[in-house]
C-alpha cells in the first residue's frame, strides 16, 4: 500500500539522482513510498536520467515541466500528482538527511492532529553542517523576517525538508503563491488555521555533486514571497516588480537622454530616442530575469521576438497614457498633476497586461 510520497525538484541534478533513489530505498525500504522527480527542463539532462531509472523500478515518475520554472511550483506539481495520504519534499542534491523520512512518516500516522513534519537544522540536534558565518548569519536574517508572516514558532521556516499530508496542499494548492523557493513558507502562511507541526532535527549535508542553486536572485525570491504575503492581496506581486523596473527605466531614460543630449550635443529628437529604446531594452531584460523568471524567454530568437512585441505593447501603452492624460487634463480645466498620474497608471496596466500576454505567455 502506497504511504507515502517524496517529491524531489530538480535542476540540473543529473549525478545525484540515481544516488538519491537509491538512498530514499534504503531507508524506506522496497515498498509502500514513490518518489516524483519534477525537473524544470534541466540541460544536463536531469530528466532523461529520471527516466531510466522510471523504466526499471516503477515506484519512480517523472515530471519534466516545459516552459515552467521554479522550485515551488515544482513541489505543488508533484505534492498534487499523487495518492499517498503523505508527501514529503526534500532536495535533489542529497544536502538533507533522507533517513529522518521514516521517522516523519511515523509522527504523521500516530498523531491524527499532526499536520506536518519539519527537518529542522536549528533544534537540539541539529546542525547545519560545513555553513560559514556568513551564511549561519543571512539564514537568522532571512528568519526573523519570515516571523512577520508566520503563524507559527517555527525554528527552521526556511526548511525544504519536511513532510505534509496530502489532503492540506491539494486544498491549499489553488491559494498558494508559489513563488520563489520556499514551499513550506507558503504553505504555513496559506492556511487559514495554523497548521500543526512537529519538527525533527537534522545535520544538512554537504554538496557532493552538482552547482548551488543559492544566488542574488533566490534571495530577491525569498523577499518577493514575503511580500506577497504581506501586501500581495492589495498590489499583485508582478505587478509591483512590474511597475518597479518600470520606475528604474524612468531613472535610465533621463540619464541616458542627458548624456547624449547635454553631454554629446545630439539634437534633443535623437536623444530622446536613443534614451526610449536604451530604457526599453533594460525593462525588458530586467522583466525578463526577474519579474517573469519562471517563464523566462531564451535564445536568440525568443529574446529578440520578445523584445519586439514588449515594445509593440509598451508603443500603445505610451499612446494610451499620452491620450487618458490629454482628456483628463481638458476636462478637469488644467489639472496636470492628477492628470499625468491617471495616464501615468492606465500606461502601466497596459504594458503589465498585454506585455504579460503577449510577450511572455506565448512560450
Amino acid at each position: 500500500m502506497l504511504e507515502i510520497a517524496v517529491v524531489v525538484p530538480t535542476f540540473n541534478e543529473r549525478a545525484n539522482v540515481a544516488e538519491l533513489v537509491r538512498r530514499l530505498e534504503t531507508a524506506l525500504g522496497p515498498q509502500g513510498w514513490e518518489v516524483i522527480l519534477v525537473d524544470d527542463d534541466s540541460p544536463d539532462g536531469t530528466a532523461d536520467a529520471a527516466r531510466e531509472l522510471a523504466r526499471a523500478d516503477a515506484r519512480v515518475r517523472v515530471i519534466h515541466r516545459i516552459g515552467r520554472r521554479g522550485l515551488s511550483s515544482a513541489c505543488v506539481e508533484g505534492m498534487c500528482a499523487t495518492a499517498a495520504p503523505v508527501v514529503a519534499v526534500i532536495d535533489g542534491d542529497l544536502q538533507h538527511d533522507e533517513t529522518l523520512l521514516p521517522a516523519m512518516l511515523e509522527r504523521l500516522q500516530g498523531d491524527p492532529t499532526l499536520d506536518v513534519v519539519i527537518g529542522s537544522r536549528f533544534v537540539d540536534g541539529g546542525g547545519t553542517g560545513d555553513w560559514d558565518n556568513d551564511r549561519v548569519a543571512k539564514s537568522a536574517l532571512a528568519t526573523r523576517l519570515s516571523r512577520r508572516v508566520l503563524k507559527a514558532d517555527l525554528s527552521d521556516p526556511m526548511s525544504g525538508f519536511f513532510a505534509i499530508r496530502t489532503e492540506i496542499v491539494r486544498r491549499l494548492a489553488p491559494d498558494l503563491s508559489a513563488i520563489g523557493f520556499k514551499i513550506l513558507l507558503d504553505l504555513m502562511t496559506t492556511s487559514p488555521r495554523p497548521l500543526k507541526f512537529a519538527e525533527l532535527p537534522y545535520t544538512f549535508r554537504v554538496r557532493t555533486a552538482g552547482e548551488s542553486k543559492l544566488d542574488h536572485v533566490v534571495a530577491l525570491e525569498y523577499l518577493i514571497a514575503l511580500y506577497d504575503r504581506m501586501f500581495g492581496r492589495v498590489i499583485p506581486v508582478r505587478f509591483a516588480m512590474f511597475s518597479a523596473i518600470g520606475l528604474l527605466g524612468v531613472v535610465v531614460h533621463m540619464a541616458v537622454l542627458a548624456l547624449l543630449y547635454r553631454g554629446l550635443d545630439t539634437s534633443f529628437l535623437a536623444g530622446q530616442i536613443g534614451a526610449t529604446l536604451v530604457a526599453l531594452t533594460v525593462n525588458f531584460f530586467l522583466n525578463n530575469a526577474l519579474t517573469y523568471r519562471d517563464r523566462r524567454l531564451k535564445g536568440w530568437r525568443q529574446l529578440a521576438d520578445g523584445w519586439v512585441s514588449f515594445a509593440a505593447v509598451c508603443s500603445v501603452g505610451a499612446v494610451a497614457n499620452v491620450g487618458v492624460a490629454g482628456f483628463l487634463h481638458d476636462v478637469r480645466d488644467g489639472a496636470w498633476v492628477a492628470s499625468a498620474l491617471v495616464g501615468v497608471l492606465v500606461g502601466a496596466v497596459w504594458n503589465y497586461a498585454l506585455s504579460s500576454r503577449f510577450t511572455w505567455g506565448r512560450y
